[in-house]
């Protein structure tokens, strides 16, 4: 039976949730064509490379090196595959993301059921504690059926078994690519070969000199001190080696068919150069190197074991604990839905103006964090975060008509709240920060970290950073394996090391998409720093929160986005999902505290609620009063203008004092001086009015039209006086109404029934973008368009 009979076999026996993972696990049926309800279409598809390298991203390091085992023995019982033709690399499994380009074989690859492995002979290699990890990679079926004795694993794994012991490809395909005739016969005399007839022939020496293990091991112990530690760091490390000892031919420019020569004075590192000088390394693309197969080969130690880390490496200086560390959180979350919620009042008032070439104009940013009171850096976080959650979405207005053939050009777009920013508002606080939190969690960018220090940052940058989810989700898995009650400390006092080993620990759990430590060490400190301030990480370790953002991402969460989970979209159909995301809301209500209903108010006319206030007491506030700072305590201030603004929105005077009365703290009586205001704020309002008639001033105070006629300030109005009562006005009742305030009077409008105009601005809201979770990711051709469909239409 072949691999992929045996595996349509084993696909049949699936239960519907456990086949639909293995197709979400492998992105189908969206990475793939039609025909795939075929379960033996299924099972060659799941074969293939791009499928299983799909499957590998996910795992961690002990299930890779599982895997790389099996190949590896399977070389030894069945001998290598044939060399992989010319285009086939740079060795991807030794730095990142598997990646390869168009290359296949001289002849088929034979079936992997030809190339088992008995299970015994692995966990004799590498010991009892491997065989837990067989059943979770039989599951993904990247071990393939039957699941008995002997083991098989893809095709691609055995094709690619050097790379995977981090080897680089043979030198025959290295220097046909990187060579032309004069750099061949450099190599020849340096290694002191007999001159060939022709490059062909001169390559082919040196091919051979490299394969005697004997020799490549007497040059390498006659190497310069540099060289033999480049060596040591290369076997270690892996093939890839970053130089400036070649550059290519054409220049500066260099292409799929573009050879190297040696840089002309040498690349200034002496180690490097007597290497290359040699043949040992390999221009494989610009200032990059590859050690060849058959010297890594040669200068390893052919009975060393192979590779197996059952365990994450430990991180030290984890310490207990402080018992303010719950309070932290709490302090966290509370000054999150606080901070967001002033972003999208303002951002509701003064709609932000997209730039053309993208992202919000560094002046509005700076304006923005001064209303909501944060650094610039956060308030460009929360507007990417709230972007991406659809709360706020850009809108485009439709250009006026013009007379000419030529339209308008069109004007910008505008940052406006959606259509779920008023359900959104009117929300308890943990309801408010469940789809703040899934978004982050699921969101392809690390929004706090910009990669080019000479740019100046802005907001609203398209997501497009494939390793940050994976980075994210494996540094929670490192934390999360910290002892109970034990965390690192704030991340502004992590040091490099403690950083490091965190890192490190994280690589364990996803190898394939956590990079090299340099690189990764500063997103990795932004991405701590952005779960410090949404409460899911505090003194260095997950809180309940954050173990329920863990569970969100063990979910598959992060596989719908732009579509998030909790934040909008139907969860019908995806019980895991809706699991975690409730998960995730119980966790937040038992850390938010309850928000408040009463305030304080005091004789300075401040206005003090001590926590969070409950959505009717913020907007009963923030109508009559401004609102000064947040924190553990959020205070407002009442004054004459703020007074007169609830009054212009239609308020009465006893009313709003019997309002305000009502939520008093303790119920005490407001103090007089806010009762004194507001009644003669009151008394003074309305005594100008403003009529519609492009545009006429009344008012019953004879003495007050009068000055209002002479008054310098009004001038622009064009006011004239036609009765000892009335004025006209040149300009429209918005206008006048806004200079008189300007001035220091209190208007209102009326109409022409002598009636008062409430006055409210539009509320103008964006479609919301977001799609649900069936629409987020497309696919193209016949079949089934979803992976529970498609497991459905198998299975049926």
């Amino acid at each position: 039976m072949t691999s992929a009979e045996a595996l349509q076999t084993w696909l049949t026996t699936r239960t519907p949730a456990q086949l639909t993972e293995l197709l979400e696990q492998r992105l189908l049926p969206y990475s793939a064509g039609p025909g795939l309800d075929d379960p033996l279409q299924l099972a060659d598809h799941l074969l293939t490379a791009t499928s299983t390298l799909i499957g590998m991203n996910a795992l961690n390091l002990a299930e890779l090196q599982v895997l790389t085992a099996v190949s590896a023995l399977a070389e030894r019982l069945h001998g290598p595959l044939p060399v992989a033709a010319a285009g086939a690399g740079p060795a991807g499994f030794t730095g990142g993301r598997p990646s390869y380009r168009p290359g296949g074989f001289a002849v088929r690859p034979p079936d992997p059921a030809e190339r088992t492995v008995p299970r015994a002979l692995l966990l004799d290699e590498l010991g009892e504690r491997a065989a837990p990890f067989l059943d979770g990679l039989a599951e993904r079926a990247l071990l393939l059926p039957p699941h008995g004795p002997r083991l098989t694993v893809p095709a691609v794994l055995h094709q690619r078994s050097a790379e995977l012991r981090g080897l680089g490809r043979p030198a025959a395909v290295l220097l046909s690519e990187a060579y032309k005739a004069a750099e061949i016969r450099l190599i020849e005399d340096t290694l002191g070969l007999t001159p060939a007839q022709n490059r062909d022939a001169a390559q082919r020496q040196i091919v051979d000199w490299l394969q005697d293990t004997a020799a490549v091991c007497r040059l390498a112990a006659g190497a310069p001190v540099e060289a033999v530690r480049l060596l040591a760091s290369l076997l270690s490390e892996g093939p890839l080696l970053h130089t400036r000892c070649f550059v290519p031919d054409a220049g500066g420019y260099y292409g799929a068919a573009s050879r190297f020569h040696f840089r002309p004075g040498g690349s200034g590192d002496p180690g490097t150069d007597w290497l290359a000088a040699r043949g040992l390394l390999v221009p494989v693309g610009v200032d990059l190197v590859e050690l060849p197969y058959e010297v890594g080969t040669a200068l390893r130690d052919p009975d060393e074991a192979l590779p197996f880390t059952p365990e994450p490496p430990a991180v030290h200086g984890a310490r207990p604990l402080p018992q303010r560390s719950a309070g932290e959180a709490q302090a966290a979350v509370t000054a999150a839905v606080s901070q967001v919620e002033l972003l999208l009042r303002a951002t509701a008032a003064a709609p932000l103006a997209v730039r053309r070439t993208g992202g919000i104009a560094v002046r509005d940013t700076r304006r923005l964090a001064k209303a909501v009171g944060a650094s610039e850096q956060h308030t460009r976080f929360w507007l990417d975060l709230t972007a991406n959650a659809g709360l706020i979405s850009p809108h485009r207005d439709t250009p006026p008509p013009t007379r000419g053939r030529k339209p308008a050009p069109p004007p910008p777009a505008r940052m406006l709240p959606t259509d779920r920013y008023d359900g959104w508002l009117a929300a308890p606080p943990a309801d408010r920060l469940v789809p703040l939190i899934a978004t982050w969690a699921v969101t392809p960018e690390v929004f706090s970290h910009w990669p080019d220090e000479g740019d100046t940052p802005v907001a609203l940058v398209t997501p497009q950073d494939p390793d940050a989810v994976p980075l994210r989700h494996a540094l929670l898995e490192a934390l999360a394996l910290l002892p109970a009650g034990q965390g690192l400390g704030a991340v502004a006092g992590l040091d490099a090391g403690a950083l490091g080993e965190l890192t490190d620990a994280a690589r364990w759990h996803l190898p394939v998409a956590v990079g090299d430590a340099d690189e990764q060490s500063v997103l990795a400190r932004a991405t701590l720093t952005e779960a410090e301030l949404l409460g899911v990480v505090a003194h260095g370790a997950l809180t309940p929160v954050g173990h329920a953002v863990l569970a969100l991402l063990r979910a598959g969460a992060d596989r719908w986005f732009p579509a998030v989970p909790g934040a909008g979209p139907s969860l019908t159909g995806h019980p895991e999902l809706a699991r975690a995301v409730e998960e995730l809301r119980t966790a937040l209500a038992e850390l938010v505290p309850t928000p408040l209903t009463t305030a304080r108010f005091q004789a300075d006319l401040t206005v003090v609620v001590a926590g969070a206030p409950a959505p009717d007491l913020a907007d009963l506030l923030g109508s009559v009063a401004d609102r000064e700072s947040d924190g553990h305590a959020v205070v407002w201030r009442i004054g004459p203008a703020s007074v007169r603004r609830a009054l212009d929105a239609g308020a009465d005077a006893d009313d709003l004092l019997a309002r305000l009365t009502e939520v008093s703290e303790g119920a005490l009586p407001l103090p007089q001086t806010l009762e004194y205001l507001v009644k003669d704020t009151a008394r003074t309002h309305g005594r100008v009015r403003v009529v519609r008639s492009s545009c006429c001033l009344r008012s019953d105070d004879e003495a007050l039209v009068l000055e209002l006629s002479k008054a310098r300030a009004l001038t622009r109005l064009g006011l004239r006086r036609i009765a000892p009562t009335v004025l006209i006005s040149t300009a429209s009742p918005t206008d006048t109404l806004a200079a008189l305030r300007l001035a220091g009077y209190a208007p209102v409008l009326e109409a022409e029934t002598g009636t008062t105009v409430i006055e409210r601005a539009p509320e103008e809201r964006a479609a919301v973008e977001m799609p649900e979770l069936a629409a987020a990711r497309q696919h193209h051709g016949r079949g089934p368009g979803s992976a529970a469909a498609l497991a459905a239409a198998l299975l049926g």
